[in-house]
């Protein structure tokens, strides 16, 4: 369950109550081990110009962490018994940070990649990077950022509501929007927001389901949801328009170790009693939720189907010291959406 806390820059960036299934995790780089760290990503120039090379750089570099450090990450992607979320700190970051870009793109202004070296360098831990054409126009590295005309948005632009608890998912023309999703994200912070007030959020299926009446958690898995498009899908491609999944469960998969899928931008329950189901899991998910309020050197890594994460408020000046984190989209596996691949590129997605 969240708690409050002191919110200054400077303050302890996690706070919950626990519950009976280690569902958080923290994991931190000793300081020698971040310097050395910091100095060997410094060497990297252009990763994205040859990005399955860079991986396999990054991994080497990476595979240098001590064996306790290196087996944590690696275990947080293998096992279905592991912690939903990670906040992983003390990670290098690049020696000078150019202004928070304002239009939702990459910065044309870095001169050094540490970030980019930490955010692909953690992800090449879990599984495989991926781009998806109609998110950052497949870029493997999105930079989240407040942009002005998407502030009321519960897209990754907005800033002025609170961005509902959701899994990152893919529209797909099979019908199923919970199929060639993310299995991990992976956000790190370059810049923090101005007050330090904004908040990530995330919620386990393994908590969720314990604090539900029984009655609603089976109204939950049944088939009595339709999950719209992501925004940017239904922004850039369907004109505005809802374009709605097949009906799917919200939950499913076994009681000891279930999958949860919520959409951001809207789902559509198919009886009363499933919109009051719904409305129900959004409250739960509030009140088990883990809060982190990332800080430069500091990643999260999330289990994209282990739980639902979210966003709180914030104040954006689009003055070019805005909040500004970035993420990549995760797979363990590319051949289970080589149906989606395009033919320019083996990480990129339709």
């Amino acid at each position: 369950m969240t708690t409050s806390i002191e919110r200054p820059l400077e303050a302890d960036l996690f706070t919950a109550d626990r519950a009976p299934v280690e569902t958080f995790t923290r994991i931190t780089l000793p300081d020698a081990v971040r310097d050395a760290l910091g100095e060997r990503l410094l060497q990297v120039t252009d990763p994205l110009a040859d990005i399955d090379f860079s991986m396999a750089r990054w991994l080497q570099i990476f595979a240098g962490l001590p064996t306790e450090v290196f087996q944590q990450l690696l275990d947080f992607g293998r096992h279905i018994d592991t912690a939903g979320v990670a906040l992983v700190e003390n990670l290098p970051v690049d020696p000078s940070v150019p202004a928070t870009p304002t239009d939702g793109g990459p910065s044309r202004e870095k001169s050094t990649w540490v970030a980019e070296g930490v955010l692909l360098g953690l992800s090449g831990l879990l599984g495989e990077p991926i781009g998806v054409l109609t998110e950052k126009a497949g870029r493997l590295v999105h930079d989240v950022i407040p942009v002005a005309g998407g502030a009321t948005t519960q897209t990754n632009q907005g800033s002025e509501v609170f961005l509902n608890f959701h899994s990152d998912i893919t529209h797909d023309v099979i019908g199923r929007y919970d199929i060639a999703n993310p299995d991990f994200l992976v956000l790190s912070c370059v810049r923090a927001d101005h007050e330090g007030m904004a908040g990530t959020f995330y919620a386990d299926a393994r908590d969720v389901s314990a604090a539900l009446a029984p009655s609603v958690l089976e109204t939950l898995r049944s088939p009595l949801f339709r999950l719209n498009a992501p925004g940017s899908y239904v922004r850039d491609v369907a004109g505005g328009g809802e374009v709605l999944s097949d009906p799917v469960p919200l939950i499913s998969g076994d009681e000891t170790h279930p999958e949860i899928v919520i959409s951001a931008n809207g789902v559509r329950a198919l009886t009363s009693g499933a919109q009051a189901a719904l409305d129900q899991l959004q409250s739960v998910c509030r009140a088990v939720s883990h809060e982190v309020y990332l800080r430069p050197g500091q990643a999260l890594l999330i289990n994209n189907r282990k739980g639902v994460h979210a966003r709180s408020t914030f104040t954006a000046r689009y003055d070019g010291q805005d909040r500004w984190l970035q993420r990549t989209y995760v797979r363990r596996n590319l051949w289970d959406i080589r149906y989606r691949v395009t033919p320019e590129d083996r990480r990129i997605h339709f």
